[in-house]
């Protein structure tokens, strides 16, 4: 006689022995997408700050799988050291952060860029950025602080909506027709302030302008008292592949007066780093 099964203590992954639903009949994506490579990163997204140590439950949950593909996924990363357990909890160990830096050491001309963004900083007495398109989301690569000026603590690997930051709509206007479209589309277009633009029409003849004149202006659309200019970064042959902003308080410096004062450095600036890619790409 089979002797009774031990008690099963649904945050403790030693004593899941749930299965995991077979996946025969359901559609593949294409006969290259690696189904469970996908779940891992999902089990890796389900942390963030908000929720930095979490049960097998709570992981579970968050990346939409069951405790089963989630416990095999988490103890996997523990195994491979991006992941510790704590107890009932997990949390992303430091060695996480090879992943997002091998893309900036996969790029080496942004470490040429940093020495022209501290420049910058210093010469205009604000702060200076890069960032890169991801979707509907801007990811910044690279951030030289003067001092804080946003309430949203942003440092590499930041991510801010497009549509209403000026970096982002630098990097919106390098898209073509159909793609800008498309991501505006797939956008969730809400007013983060008084001032912000959601009109998708409105939105296509700002992004036009910038395309005409080479550059981009915020005036407090994506947090009050936030402005900034972006400038784009272009690859050799002309593609927007980054762009580069100059930040500020309106109460200490407007709109205008950012665009009189510290647009040409800006532009120069773009041009000495966009020239640096050309010899590298």
């Amino acid at each position: 006689m089979a002797s009774p099964a031990a008690p099963d203590n649904p945050d403790n992954p030693a004593t899941d022995a749930s299965v995991e639903p077979a996946a025969a009949g359901t559609e593949k994506p294409s006969d290259t997408y690696v189904q469970s490579f996908a779940r891992g990163l999902s089990v890796i997204r389900a942390f963030d700050a908000q929720h930095p140590a979490q049960t097998l439950s709570e992981i579970a949950q968050a990346s939409g799988l069951t405790r089963a593909g989630a416990r095999r996924i988490l103890l996997t990363l523990v195994g491979l050291g991006y992941v510790r357990a704590d107890g009932r909890l997990f949390r992303l160990t430091p060695k996480i952060l090879d992943l997002g830096f091998a893309y900036l050491t996969s790029m080496p001309f942004w470490n040429l860029a940093e020495p022209i963004m501290e420049a910058l900083s210093q010469e205009v007495h604000e702060s200076c950025s890069i960032s890169v398109l991801d979707g509907t989301e801007i990811v910044y690569v690279l951030r030289v602080p003067a001092r804080k000026i946003m309430t949203i603590n942003l440092s590499i690997g930041s991510r801010l909506p497009a549509y209403c930051s000026s970096m982002g709509r630098v990097l919106l206007a390098g898209l073509p027709d159909a793609e800008l479209d498309r991501v505006l589309r797939a956008t969730d277009l809400r007013a983060r302030t008084s001032r912000t633009v959601t009109d998708i029409e409105t939105l296509k003849g700002i992004i036009a302008g910038i395309r005409a004149r080479g550059w981009a202006q915020n005036d407090q659309e994506l947090e009050e008292g936030l402005v900034s200019l972006a400038a784009p970064i272009r690859s050799r042959s002309g593609q927007v592949i980054a762009a580069i902003n100059i930040s500020g308080q309106a109460n200490r410096t407007s709109a205008d007066e950012m665009a009189g004062n510290f647009l040409p450095p800006l532009l120069a600036a773009s041009e000495k780093i966009s020239n640096l890619v050309g010899l590298r790409t």
